[in-house]
């Protein structure tokens, strides 16, 4: 994207100049303009697809030519597939020596991707960013597929586009990133953005310039807005407060209906889909694998592909190695999806992104288990659910040698509550490396049924001694719940 814009946006970050906008627009050599919104990752993107919409025209999916297809390519294909919209793969790095580009071409396939020249239909581009070759023929190809799709809009009517991102800014209030897909903005306009309204007072572009107006597919910075909207939102101009009020106010009270509704009742929650299966609503269990290692991940991966009967089927969306990420919640949001993690466990923010959103996250350490819920699942049935509360997380500050006890840890507990009597588990980069049982609880020299929030602690667990600093012990208890079709 740097080298597109000609201009090296990396070199000024670290001074923290630029406006970071999220979306770029360049112009082409023809004279054509075209905006690029960065990473596929990026949040306004899951969040449109939640909402069936898609932001852009066409992804350009980069692959680089040493490191062929990755993770995070095939999660980039999901949701490009899921939006509905063609790809034209850049191949990148071709000038470093030895680099095999056919060898993406081949792994691609593995993903359905046929390229022009495997005889299929998405373009290819072989391109070199630092070098700057065939970035050309990328914005030509970019163009040329404009044609074919015949994009139009209509610049003489209200503005109406999507929010890209949002922030609060301290010296300027809340700042929104939105690309106008219909109409023109206008400095001065009235817009409702999500549940949020206000007037135009400043618009900017991506570079820091201000503007009077912006047509379809500019993505500009607007202030004045009441508060900060969500990001996958869309926006659109009003013709005056009243009605920029009651729209504001009918959106604020459907966000209120749905906090309350799914307070209770994840959107992707096991039980849910039960009772939409049973009622006959829904005909598929979207599930996003995580596991700890690649071979767990694949096992689990074809063997629920495989599950299901004639009215059920399970759709495995994602499955990778590793944490479970931000990322990974918002698809399974955007899918109603719940996400299955063996061994493994979620970054902090995306177990607080999980319950704002009501995405179940199921964990499991026998394969046997899972795949047992999930044909239950789809069969309509369930067994009791034993479920695990996490009372207490605990970091290892450092690990102490005790002659008569082996190793200890010196812990503090992060939150919730550390007892003697509870199950343990002690995970590196949140991925499960032991289960088992505490051998000692010591709060000073003294042996302690529990140790709450903030304080600290020594740990021993029971036959187990590889336990490093800034490892986390996670501390958890078991309760049967018999399960009840709501």
């Amino acid at each position: 994207l740097d080298a597109l814009r000609k201009t090296d946006v990396v070199a000024h970050e670290a001074g923290g100049i630029t406006q970071h906008i999220g979306a770029y627009q360049i112009t082409v050599p023809a004279g054509d303009r075209v905006t690029f919104i960065d990473t596929p990752g990026h949040e306004a993107f899951t969040a449109m697809r939640a909402r069936g919409a898609s932001v852009t025209d066409m992804v350009v999916l980069v692959v680089a030519a040493d490191d062929g297809v990755m993770p995070q390519t095939v999660e980039a294909i999901r949701h490009a597939r899921a939006a509905n919209v063609p790809l034209i793969v850049a191949v990148n790095k071709i000038d470093k020596p030895g680099v095999k580009p056919e060898r993406v071409k081949q792994e691609l396939l593995q993903h359905e991707i046929v390229v022009e020249s495997l005889g299929g239909e998405t373009q290819e581009i072989e391109v070199s960013a630092t070098q700057k070759i065939n970035l050309d023929k990328l914005l030509e190809a970019i163009s040329l597929q404009a044609e074919i799709l015949d994009l139009r809009a209509n610049p003489d009517r209200a503005a109406e586009g999507t929010v890209i991102e949002s922030k609060l800014d301290r010296g300027r209030g809340p700042v929104a990133t939105v690309l106008v897909q219909k109409g023109s903005l206008k400095q001065g306009d009235i817009v409702v953005a999500g549940a949020e309204w206000g007037r135009v007072r400043a618009m900017l572009d991506d570079k820091g310039r201000q503007l009077k107006d912006a047509g379809p597919s500019l993505p500009v910075e607007i202030l004045g807005l009441s508060g900060v909207p969500t990001a996958g939102e869309n926006f659109i101009a009003v013709e005056n407060e009243a009605r920029a009020r009651e729209i504001s106010e009918f959106r604020q009270r459907k966000l209120r209906e749905k906090a309350t509704a799914t307070a209770g009742a994840g959107r992707g929650n096991l039980t849910d889909m039960l009772a939409r299966i049973q009622a006959g609503e829904q005909k598929e269990v979207a599930v996003v694998v995580k596991a700890d290692v690649q071979g767990s991940s694949e096992a689990i991966g074809v063997t629920l592909g495989k599950l299901g009967n004639d009215e059920v089927r399970v759709r495995v969306l994602h499955s990778a190695v590793g944490q479970i990420t931000e990322s990974d919640i918002q698809l399974a949001k955007a899918s109603d999806a719940v996400i299955v993690a063996f061994n493994v466990r979620a970054t902090s923010q995306a177990r607080d992104l999980a319950q704002r959103e009501g995405v179940e996250i199921r964990y499991y350490s026998i394969i046997y288990d899972l795949i047992d819920d999930i044909k239950q699942a789809a069969s309509g049935l369930l067994k009791a659910e034993v479920r695990e509360n996490f009372i207490g997380y605990a970091q290892i500050k450092e690990v102490f040698k005790v002659s008569g006890v082996g190793r200890v840890a010196g812990c503090l507990i992060t939150e919730g509550v550390a007892r003697r009597s509870a199950g343990v588990r002690l995970l590196r980069d949140n991925v499960v490396i032991h289960e088992g049982t505490l051998k000692t609880l010591k709060r000073f020299k003294d042996e302690v049924p529990e140790v709450q929030s903030g304080q600290e602690c020594g740990m021993a667990f029971e036959n187990y001694e590889d336990i490093r600093a800034n490892d986390v012990i996670e501390i958890f208890e078991r309760q049967e719940i018999e399960r009840v079709l709501s």
